[in-house]
């Protein structure tokens, strides 16, 4: 057994489901003191966050990632328990396996493997994690840059582990994601009796039209590095059940995933300036998510451009798909920023699994792209 997988099975025994960590985080860093890397907890509320780094001189270089998973959704629908690492066709089965203890379990070794190697690196290296990521995000990696900020601890280089690959390890690198924006709109109209609606007002009715062209509006065509934004219902809500009663409101509540082409003021703006023309009243709260980012072009991109070139064989695809993740708390520090892990196919699903000889592959790729920039 690799030592990759060994440390993979043991990250998935411990039931980490968001934001409880699970002992993950002691895991990790009994694993790297010894080498040299300085253990510092910095917990808010209920999560917990650790980083670990080696190294006082630029440039830094991080490895990102969280020891949270999602829930494991029906057990009775899992071939094997989900949080007991099980191995059937060259495939570890078990939550977490992609989503990100893979990637976690890779890059770790990957880092043990290239200090053995090259005591005397170059620059920094760092590993930031938190136990919520797949939650609210609220308590995690955004209070640890803010920490990082103050105390002008600046990151050159973040690779975040999440599960990019589409069909093969190390086909896709996301370099950017789009930005998420949460509206829950309660449109207010009179409740009364179906029978005499010239005394009520039904919402409803006053929202349809307005829904038709909150969804027919084109926000942006998009550009080199992003697809159009695109606002999508995510659910709508009125009545009392009963069916004689004009209902008295409606809550909808609404996503826009939009790219660089927009901020979330114009957003908010254009869709106060769709709704208002259609008279009724309304209340309108906004949840940001997350701002877009991209990294273009850099040394990280090219570093890890090669080292896929060389562990591979293949050219690689850069990419801005999929939905956020944390390196959004780190891109607006000026920080280059991309995204490498393990295949996403399975990823929040049932019987969550990662490839055996994928699993070594990306470690050999993640040592790769040390050796490339600090070595």
């Amino acid at each position: 057994m690799s030592e990759t997988l060994a440390l993979l099975n043991e990250l998935i025994r411990r039931e980490s489901v968001t934001p409880i960590d699970a002992g993950c985080q002691d895991l990790l860093a009994a694993r790297l003191t010894p080498l040299g890397f300085i253990d510092e907890r910095l917990h808010f509320a209920d999560t917990q966050n650790l980083w670990l780094r080696r190294g006082q001189h630029a440039p830094l270089f991080v490895f990102l990632g969280h020891t949270d998973v999602v829930p494991t959704g029906p057990l009775e629908k899992w071939d094997s328990p989900p949080f007991e690492p099980t191995i059937r066709d060259g495939k570890l089965y078990g939550r977490g396996a992609a989503d990100m203890k893979g990637g976690i379990a890779a890059f770790m070794t990957a880092v043990e493997r290239f200090i053995a190697k090259h005591p005397q690196h170059n620059g920094s290296i760092a590993i930031m994690m938190t136990s919520d990521e797949e939650g609210a995000a609220t308590h995690g990696v955004v209070k640890v840059i803010q920490v990082l900020e103050q105390r002008q601890e600046k990151i050159d280089w973040c690779l975040v582990g999440e599960p990019s690959s589409d069909k093969k390890i190390g086909d896709v690198i996301r370099v950017g994601r789009r930005g998420s924006l949460c509206a829950k709109l309660t449109v207010l109209g009179i409740q009364g009796h179906v029978a005499y609606p010239e005394l009520a007002e039904n919402p409803i009715h006053t929202f349809a039209p307005a829904l038709k062209a909150l969804t027919e509006e084109v926000w942006d065509h998009g550009n080199a590095f992003f697809p159009p934004t695109r606002l999508q219902v995510s659910n709508i809500n009125s009545g009392t059940g009963a069916e004689n009663i004009i209902p008295g409101q409606l809550e909808a509540q609404f996503n826009l995933r939009f790219c660089t082409e927009l901020d979330e003021a114009t957003i908010k703006a254009r869709t106060q300036a769709i709704l208002d023309p259609f008279g009724f009243k309304y209340d309108l709260q906004w949840r940001l998510s997350g701002n877009p980012f991209l990294t273009s072009q850099g040394e990280l991109i090219e570093a890890t451009h090669a080292a896929i070139k060389t562990v591979c064989g293949f050219e690689t695809l850069d990419d801005t798909g999929g939905g956020t993740s944390d390196g959004r708390f780190v891109a607006p520090t000026g920080a280059q920023v991309i995204e490498l892990g393990p295949l996403n196919a399975s990823i929040h699903k049932v019987n969550e699994h990662i490839d055996l000889e994928d699993l070594d592959v990306l470690s050999r790729i993640y040592e790769q792209i040390l050796v490339n920039l600090l070595a």
